[in-house]
C-alpha cells in the first residue's frame, strides 16, 4: 500500500493517548505507563514527533538530551534532565507495521541528528530493542560494550544493546 500523505510532525498533549496505543502494540513487552511517556514529552518537547499517515497517528519518536554511558530506567519518571547532559539519548521510536518501507524512520532518525548537532552534541545514543540492531548500524550508531551497564540492559531484553553514534565523523 503506497501512502503519500506521510508526515512527521511535533508531538502536543493531545496526541498523549495515541502515543500510548501505539507504544502498547509496538512494545508490548516493553510496558511504559502514560504519565512516563507524558513526562518524557513535558521535559523535552523539542525531541517528540507524532508521524501521521493520512492524517492519522501511526508513529512516534520521544528522544531527549541525557548522559553517555548511562540509561534512563523503563517505566521510571526522570524528573528533570540533567544539566550536564553530554549525548542526545533516543528514548523510543514505535512506528505500525502500516509505515514499513516507507523511510519514515530514516526520515525521523535524520532530522533528530541535524538537531542533535545543533544543539552542540557529539554524539547520539539509544537502546536497540526488538531485533532492531542492523537498522540503526545503517543510521550510523554502534554498539559500545559496557558492562556497567549490562543489569539495565537485561532490563529490556537479552538481545539489548547500548549503542552511540558519533557525530563528528558521521553525516546524516
Amino acid at each position: 500500500m503506497l501512502h503519500r500523505d506521510i508526515a512527521w510532525r511535533a508531538m502536543s498533549g493531545y496526541d498523549l493517548d495515541a502515543v500510548f496505543d501505539i507504544a502498547n502494540k509496538v512494545h508490548p513487552d516493553f510496558f511504559e505507563a502514560r504519565e512516563v511517556l507524558a513526562e518524557r514529552h513535558e521535559l523535552y518537547r523539542n525531541g517528540c514527533y507524532l508521524l501521521e499517515v493520512s492524517e492519522k497517528p501511526a508513529g512516534y519518536v520521544l528522544s531527549h538530551p541525557w548522559r553517555l554511558g548511562s540509561l534512563p530506567e523503563l517505566n521510571v519518571p526522570l524528573g528533570a534532565l540533567p544539566e550536564d547532559a553530554d549525548t542526545y539519548y533516543i528514548h523510543d521510536i514505535a512506528l505500525l507495521p502500516l509505515t514499513r518501507g516507507l523511510g519514515a524512520a530514516g526520515q525521523i532518525i535524520e532530522a533528530l541528528t541535524k538537531h542533535a548537532r545543533v544543539m552542540g552534541f557529539a554524539t547520539m545514543s539509544l537502546v536497540a530493542v526488538n531485533g532492531s540492531l542492523a537498522f540503526w548500524e545503517r543510521q550510523g550508531f554502534r554498539t559500545s560494550d559496557r558492562p556497567e551497564l549490562a543489569d539495565k540492559l537485561a532490563s529490556y531484553e537479552d538481545a539489548a544493546r547500548y549503542m552511540i553514534k558519533d557525530l563528528h565523523q558521521t553525516r546524516a
